[in-house]
């Protein structure tokens, strides 16, 4: 916190910071007895009426009167990374689109507009990657034509918690009645550690063939799924055989310096094991024989199992990324 020159703590930000990243420090009014604190620390989306809006990293927007600041700063835009590789959310989101591809795209200026039949939001959402050339109404209504002549829902993938991650857009969504219904995050790590692991009794092939989908949690894949599964620079698909179904499968997409992990998926019966370590160390030895040395994953908020399993190989989080359903629209791209 800003601390003045007679040991005062004060407030150093203003509305003309909006945008900027942030930490305050405000009266907590439901402390109890005496001055309770709480520090936040995020992106100003806005500072209206004596009222600011913080976006933290995990995507939450925190309501703060003005008058309840005791200290505030500008800090820097994004937090020094303890471990992992140095990489850009740009250079990531553009990774991990390549790696999960829809049947059909169209650029709306420098957003990408993808759908994919319904299969998996991430094929069936904008990439709002720059200006999309409009003013944001007309794009958002340009945005819920394309899908609606689909026959799909619009939905908007945006990120938080790193350099030119998009909380401002995510503010602005909300102001218009844009619902987050799914809140991920992107973890990265280095690749040779996650090879460095029991690979035994692991197949690998170009093809997801009848065993492999026999495992994936997404019964009834259709071809537009199988497309969508099979896209990307170089795919792999990792099976640990098991008697009526595979004990264990994997997914991992090799592009450049990265290796992308997906569909890592072990029998309930099976579980703790060590199956989607073999899985996932079988998968990072073939990425590191074609030339990738980093790793990225997707994993969900609240998989406490998965999340623990990937810090254990070194992953840690990268940014939060949400996907926004328009509103008054019912079904739900699955």
């Amino acid at each position: 916190m800003e601390i003045s020159a007679g040991g005062r703590l004060v407030v150093r930000i203003s509305a003309a910071d909006v945008g900027k990243r942030v930490s305050v420090r405000r009266l907590d009014e439901t402390g109890g007895p005496g001055q309770n604190f709480t520090d936040t620390v995020g992106v100003l989306t806005s500072w209206d009426d004596g009222v600011l809006m913080i976006t933290r990293r995990d995507g939450e927007r925190v309501r703060i009167p003005e008058s309840a600041l005791v200290a505030g700063k500008v800090v820097p835009a994004e937090p020094a990374r303890r471990r992992g590789p140095a990489t850009s959310y740009e250079e990531l989101a553009r990774i991990t689109a390549r790696g999960w591809r829809p049947v059909e795209s169209e650029r709306l200026g420098e957003w990408e507009l993808r759908a994919a039949s319904g299969f998996t939001r991430r094929a069936n959402s904008v990439l709002p990657l720059g200006d999309p050339g409009l003013p944001l109404d007309e794009a958002l209504t340009a945005v819920r034509r394309w899908y609606g002549d689909r026959g799909l829902p619009a939905y908007i993938q945006t990120a938080t918690g790193a350099a030119g991650t998009q909380e401002a857009l995510c503010a602005e969504l909300e102001a218009r009645g844009w619902t987050r219904e799914v809140t991920a995050e992107l973890w990265t790590g280095a690749l040779a550690p996650v090879a460095d692991r029991e690979t035994s009794g692991v197949v690998l092939s170009r093809e997801a063939d009848a065993d492999w989908l026999a495992r994936y949690q997404r019964k009834g894949v259709s071809e537009v799924a199988l497309r969508v599964l099979r896209s990307g620079p170089s795919v792999w698909f990792a099976t640990v055989p098991g008697e009526d179904a595979p004990a264990a499968i994997g997914r991992c997409v090799v592009d450049g310096r990265w290796a992308g992990f997906a569909a890592v998926e072990v029998d309930p019966s099976l579980r703790r094991r060590g199956l989607a370590s073999t899985v996932m160390s079988a998968l990072a030895r073939r990425a590191l024989d074609e030339g990738a040395s980093a790793a990225w994953l997707q994993v969900e908020s609240d998989n406490a199992g998965a999340r623990a399993l990937y810090a254990g190989m070194g992953f840690a989080a990268h940014h939060a990324y949400h996907h926004y359903r328009e509103p008054d629209v019912s079904g739900e791209a699955r």
